[in-house]
């Protein structure tokens, strides 16, 4: 009876309790066929001497069950390959199954939109037939895989929404870094950056070329897309782990290269000349044979570097992390030790500028980038969310064509080196950028490495389309000291204007009693205002002009504000002539704007508050139509490669 009340003291999660709502989300996928089969176990109900890892470390991988999330379980690899992560994600300090002090619930971190995430759940998890149906470890044992898998199901909305998935997200997710995916097939390399070494691009793939010293450290994933010649059973959409490479000469002197690949569903599922008792182990010498086949544990296969470039379609690389939580160079081994972050949004209307193919591309967020001395820089663009409320993964169409998640934009980052904080954004953005992502991709974060020398940059993040609203995260790290903060702009943002070309200009000014605050037209003073000149040079119709004028100081102390805009005459008598076009009456409003219809010729902006001798200053902004092409920068919409587990339920 004792132990009956010390197991009805134990912990219940209220926000994620057991249940279908913990399971399912849409009843879209696969798993829906478990509705009314799934009760909820605790660890020391399923077998009788509960841990959270194995005494034998190849018995804590993670084996996946009836759920599509092999692209998260290829991320959990990273964990055991790296202690400071795993305590990072999973804190070691908590009392487990007959330790004192346990409660029945774990305390599990998530990296997420620049921050670590604290999320508990209870230790109830999904079973069929009083074994878990979702993963587990090889070990029956060992539960820090079903454990981590719950919690970050919470963290998504439901076991459902772990379905179909990137590796690259949850490797992010697990570790607080960054990862990058590179297609292995010619046809699919125009999202690929093409700073990216040989080593690491499409067929060039070179394993040997990756810094050594890494080797160990390194968590690649691999995927293929359809279903490979080399592997029956092998569907298309799934994600495995290469563990090691190692190069091999054969008795007859030549070098082959072999790979060991893991596969999540905890089964050999390959053919070819280097299964056990393929035909490529009898090329090699027996004891190096006999080595590289007693490496192997329950489902993984080694397979030779050219069928493997082959036959899957993709790599994913997370960048190494060091025991003191600074991120490692995939290109040449460098620490990264100076890292800053800062936020920003899309503001449809105001920042969403679109791409460099739209003349608002200059409205988009700006940032200054100073290093300090030359070096490796890596700058990231995440687009910021949260989950719960929304389908956070790839959708597989009846036709069998992947959809984008709608709440992915197509983003990249432009950077152009400038001689200081004072320039020019309206040339220097007519220029070519010295680094970029070179095409926008639908995916939730882009890296950009390069290599840059001492000096100022600035940098600008966008997405494909104009007006797409969304908030985003950019991370830099650097192997020198470097600084990264915003752009402060002088002017606020203006609504964008879509139709056509628009150009964009800004004047600031002030109004100072007895110079050049002049008040209204009703007042003889008002011709001291200040005078902002205006060309008009194409009118195709329709509005051409849009004109607004923002006042500073505490919205507690706005002035009444308008402006006329008159005909430009060569005496100084212009406020003598009726204004073509005016902003009245003057308002108590932080801005006011009109837009309008000019004939092409020249103009004389009058901004002023109704009263004289007020004192405040002003930003004058004006959008003119014109005749001009869009700078020559044909940027790309990125194809982004789809990864998304959409197979049959495995019984496995």
């Amino acid at each position: 009876m004792e132990a009956e009340a010390d197991k009805d003291d134990l912990l219940e999660d209220p926000d994620f309790p057991v249940g279908d709502s913990a399971l399912f989300s849409d009843y879209s996928t696969p798993l829906s066929k478990l509705l009314g089969q799934v009760t909820w176990l605790r660890p020391q109900e399923i077998c009788e001497t509960p841990t959270l890892f194995p005494d034998n470390p190849a018995e804590g991988h993670a084996k996946q069950g009836i759920l599509g999330d092999c692209w998260f379980l290829c991320a959990c690899t990273m964990l055991l390959r790296n202690r400071y992560l795993m305590d990072k994600v999973l804190p070691p300090d908590q009392p487990w199954w007959g330790e004192s002090g346990y409660r029945g619930d774990v305390l599990v971190r998530f990296w997420q939109n620049g921050h670590w995430t604290d999320v508990r759940v209870d230790d109830r998890l999904p079973c069929v037939a009083n074994k878990l149906c979702f993963s587990h470890c090889v070990s029956h044992d060992a539960f820090w895989v079903a454990l981590l898998e719950k919690a970050y199901a919470k963290l998504r909305g439901s076991y459902e929404r772990l379905w179909a998935g990137q590796v690259c997200e949850a490797l992010v997710d697990l570790s607080g870094g960054l990862a990058e995916r590179w297609s292995l097939k010619a046809e699919e390399q125009q999202h690929v950056n093409s700073d990216v070494a040989d080593a690491l691009t499409g067929r060039r793939l070179d394993f040997k070329l990756l810094p050594h010293m890494l080797k160990e450290r390194y968590t690649i994933s691999c995927s293929v897309h359809s279903s490979p010649t080399g592997a029956s059973e092998l569907g298309q959409y799934h994600a495995l782990n290469v563990l090691e490479w190692t190069d091999v000469r054969t008795q007859a002197g030549e070098e082959v290269r072999l790979l060991r690949i893991r596969n999540p569903w905890g089964r050999r599922c390959w053919g070819g000349a280097w299964t056990d008792s393929g035909p490529g182990w009898s090329t090699l010498d027996p004891a190096c044979a006999m080595d590289l086949l007693g490496r192997i544990d329950q489902g993984e296969f080694w397979v030779e570097e050219a069928e493997f470039l082959s036959e899957f379609d993709e790599v994913t690389v997370g960048y190494p992390i060091n025991d003191e939580g600074h991120l490692q160079s995939i290109y040449t081994g460098t620490v990264l030790s100076h890292t800053h972050q800062i936020g920003g949004c899309w503001v449809t209307g105001q920042s969403a500028g679109g791409c460099r193919n739209s003349s608002s591309y200059g409205n988009n967020p700006k940032y200054w980038l100073r290093v300090r001395e030359a070096g490796e820089v890596l700058v990231s663009l995440q687009q910021c969310r949260k989950y719960f409320t929304e389908r956070s993964y790839t959708v597989q169409s009846p036709g069998g064509s992947s959809q984008q998640p709608s709440q992915h934009h197509a983003i990249a980052i432009h950077m152009w080196k400038v001689d200081g904080k004072r320039v020019n954004v309206t040339r220097t953005l007519s220029k070519t950028p010295c680094a970029s992502t070179h095409c926008h991709a639908y995916e939730r974060e882009v890296v950009l490495h390069t290599h840059l020398s001492a000096g100022f940059y600035l940098l600008i993040p966008s997405t494909f389309q104009q007006g797409a609203a969304g908030s985003f995260l950019l991370r830099l790290h650097s192997s020198s000291s470097a600084s990264f903060s915003a752009v402060r702009a002088a002017v606020p943002l203006l609504p964008s204007v879509t139709d056509g070309e628009w150009e964009t200009t800004h004047s600031q000014g002030s109004w100072i009693p007895g110079s050049s605050a002049g008040g209204g037209r009703n007042f003889p003073s008002h011709g001291e205002n200040p005078r902002i000149p205006l060309t008009v040079t194409y009118d195709p119709g329709g509005t051409n002009v849009r004109v607004t004028l923002w006042q500073s100081g505490p919205d507690s102390d706005l002035h009444a504000i308008g402006f006329h805009i008159y005909t430009a005459v060569e005496s100084s008598s212009v406020c003598d002539s009726e204004p073509v076009v005016s902003c009245v009456p003057h308002c108590y409003s932080r801005e006011v704007c009109v837009s309008c219809t000019l004939s092409p010729g020249q103009y004389i902006i009058i901004p002023s508050t109704y009263q004289p001798n007020l004192k405040t200053s002003f930003n004058l902004t004006v959008q003119r139509r014109i005749y001009r092409k869009v700078v020559n920068s044909q940027e790309r919409l990125g194809q982004a490669i789809q990864e998304v587990s959409n197979v049959s339920v495995m019984r496995c």
